[in-house]
């Protein structure tokens, strides 16, 4: 197979995401914008809920979606590390989850000084572990999903 094509297909999708979250990251309304979404939904389920306790979930609804984009990274990560170094059948890759992990923290990283950047928006270290965590959190997820389907 091509090296294009090798590109194409298992690395394409991890940086095509990692655009998404960079383009997430320059939006200097997203927190507006996502109070927005999740607001009427809450006040449609609970609907003497106060504002202090819709601001801790709207809170907690973000910061979920930090956990869940960088979970779905990492593994995209993974699955291009182990099938590029022709991996894939071999099971579980112990290097390349650590290898996973860290380039994901390492955008993470990357991303939050970003936003140091953008009108509106401030890096965070506790978004940078928040995001540490997704990834780890996916990685395992990865990994009992395969022990429990009996691949490793």
């Amino acid at each position: 197979m091509s090296k294009l094509k090798l590109f194409a297909k298992y690395w394409l999708p991890a940086v095509l995401w990692a655009c998404v979250i960079f383009s997430a990251s320059g939006d200097k309304k997203s927190v507006h914008r996502s109070s927005r979404l999740i607001e009427p939904v809450v006040r449609w389920l609970v609907p003497d809920i106060s504002d202090e306790a819709l601001w801790r979930v709207v809170l907690v609804v973000r910061k979920g979606a930090h956990l869940t984009e960088y979970a779905i990274f990492a593994m995209l990560l993974w699955w291009a590390l182990c099938q590029v170094r022709k991996w894939a059948n071999a099971g579980w890759s112990k290097p390349h989850a650590w290898w996973a992990w860290g380039l994901a923290t390492a955008f993470a990283m990357t991303d939050e000084f970003h936003q140091v950047f953008v009108p509106g928006r401030q890096g965070s270290f506790w978004d940078v572990l928040i995001d540490a965590t997704g990834a780890a959190a996916g990685l395992f997820f990865l990994w009992r999903l395969g022990r429990w389907r009996k691949k490793w």
